[in-house]
């Protein structure tokens, strides 16, 4: 199962939720203070002290207790469950933004489960993880990139919300990890360039030679972004080729899963006439098992397009969550559906998960 933040719980859910585990916390001090000698004359400062605990602690979680049950928002409370952000699309191609929970419905192998938690993600916390191709093949549109990236995280990027910035050819480099500075992001794109061996301290994955695009995957989805809740992305910009990974493409793509983030890709190179080759094959492999997209960059598609392509549907989502039914098998792969009541619209959304 699946790590998620629920926001908006209330604070007299957590201390429900914390009452058996704090009772038996109490009974034990309760014991303990009986084990201790009432102090007296000769007692000694320890013993004092550890009977003062045993008697005002319970009394410290009791108020604690109290303080919490008033009701007050908070920002997120750990639950697990499988997480499911997806975005609804009408004939036309525009986002559906007016639908209810109960439009919605998900089937985890076939079988329909009760969604408990229900959001529009307009506005809630967004970390996006932007990896730039910078190998020989796509070198020349690298001030492109990064000029689109700037505006990408000028435009896109709203309080509240984190990015990081890595690179990858014959190596993986992480420019600027995890921050909610758009100043520190905007100086991480002016450094940004080819890797060169004397840059050494800044690589994360061994220098091998190649594209090590499955490797960059991986590496930010298991080490930057596995570990951190709210919704997240990885886009990605490149031709596609992957030469010299030791992750394997499925691999790759497991790791974003499991990490609860969606993949965008953007497919870029110097000769278009090619692009419907095993480059933009691997990025769709890549981006939409996990219920994200691959665009293809040309003149009618210009790089800075794409971007607000992504940004508005980064703010077009809706956030669903659900319990698995029965035991689950670690690494075993869930199929997922989802479905919405209303006819003719189209559901964009991660086809599984994988159980924890």
């Amino acid at each position: 199962m699946l790590l998620v933040r629920i926001s908006h719980a209330r604070q007299a859910d957590v201390a429900q939720a914390l009452v058996p585990a704090v009772s038996r916390l109490v009974s034990t001090l309760v014991r303990a203070r009986a084990a201790v000698p009432k102090a007296g004359v000769g007692m000694s400062a320890d013993a004092a002290g550890t009977s003062a605990c045993a008697t005002s602690l319970p009394l410290l979680l009791v108020m604690a207790l109290t303080a919490a049950a008033q009701d007050q928002p908070v920002i997120s409370v750990d639950v697990d469950l499988v997480n499911v952000f997806c975005s609804v699309r009408d004939a036309r191609g525009e986002y559906v933004r007016d639908l209810s929970k109960d439009d919605f419905e998900i089937l985890d192998d076939g079988q329909r489960r009760e969604i408990t938690h229900f959001a529009r993600e307009a506005d809630s916390p967004l970390t996006v993880a932007l990896l730039l191709d910078v190998s020989g093949s796509v070198i020349h549109i690298l001030e492109t990139e990064k000029r689109a990236a700037a505006r990408f995280f000028r435009e896109v990027l709203r309080p509240g919300d984190r990015a990081m910035l890595a690179g990858f050819a014959q190596s993986v480099a992480v420019w600027q990890d995890v921050t909610p500075s758009k100043s520190m992001l905007e100086m991480a794109l002016n450094r940004a360039g080819p890797l060169v061996m004397r840059s050494a301290e800044t690589l994360e994955v061994r220098w091998r030679g190649g594209t090590l695009l499955y490797d960059a995957v991986n590496l930010v989805a298991v080490e930057k972004l596995k570990r951190l809740p709210g919704r997240k992305a990885i886009v990605i910009i490149t031709d596609g080729e992957d030469y010299g990974s030791l992750v394997t493409l499925a691999n790759a793509g497991k790791a974003a899963q499991e990490a609860d983030a969606v993949v965008y890709g953007i497919h870029y190179e110097e000769r278009p006439g090619r692009y419907r080759g095993g480059g933009l094959s691997a990025l769709e492999k890549l981006a939409e098992p996990t219920g994200g997209r691959t665009f293809h960059v040309d003149q009618a598609l210009p790089l800075e397009s794409v971007f607000d392509a992504i940004g508005g549907e980064m703010r077009n989502q809706y956030s669903l969550a659900f319990t698995p039914g029965g035991p689950e098998k670690a690494g075993e792969f869930h199929q997922l559906e989802v479905k919405v009541s209303r006819p003719g619209l189209k559901v964009q959304a991660r086809s599984g998960y994988f159980g924890k």
